[in-house]
């Protein structure tokens, strides 16, 4: 809690473009109000009464034609990025549960491990079957092997959104947040 509430007094005295002291995190910015809720970590901003109203009115404003972020110029962190998905684990890489006519592809929502399934019966017996959904599978095609494509469901995160603030040393830290009530 205690690097938040350094970097919420840093914040709104950039914000306010006033020494901290004399500094209110009510007269900041509505992209700046955005910006240090959605980097309140614990609690999250949905537990700082604070944070309700600004981050209230950008969920309502979300709906809206037009909708533009509210963005907190004076700290340079822009718009927040969004990430819907967790990455995959080691030895998977990034797949698609759906791809359409020409080469348009779904949400990045599977994991893909590529396995070789044509063992030995001791060796099939000594280690435990792959979960998942065989998405392709060949055998032979110029080797020796049996390769098989289990596609697992990539998990989803949490707090799909995201701010890279630079620190007071220019090093963006990511916050993650979400916007769900």
């Amino acid at each position: 809690m205690k690097p938040f509430l350094i970097m919420v007094a840093a914040l709104t005295a950039i914000a306010l473009g006033v020494p901290s002291t004399g500094a209110k995190a009510d007269d900041a910015s509505w992209g700046c109000q955005v910006l240090l809720c959605a980097a309140s970590q614990n609690p999250s901003w949905h537990g700082v009464p604070y944070c309700v109203p600004p981050m209230t009115k950008l969920i309502a404003a979300m709906k809206e034609p037009g909708f533009s972020w509210p963005i907190c110029h004076e700290v340079k962190a822009g718009k927040p990025g969004r990430e819907n998905y967790e990455d995959c684990p080691a030895g998977t890489t990034v797949g698609y549960s759906s791809q359409g006519d020409g080469g348009w592809r779904g949400e990045p929502d599977q994991c893909i491990k590529t396995v070789d399934v044509c063992r030995s019966p001791i060796e099939r017996n000594a280690h435990t079957r792959q979960s998942g959904m065989t998405i392709e599978r060949s055998f032979g095609n110029g080797h020796d092997g049996c390769i098989q494509q289990v596609a697992t469901p990539r998990p989803r995160r949490a707090d799909p959104y995201f701010f890279d603030i630079p620190n007071d040393q220019g090093v963006k830290e990511r916050f993650w947040f979400n916007l769900d009530h």
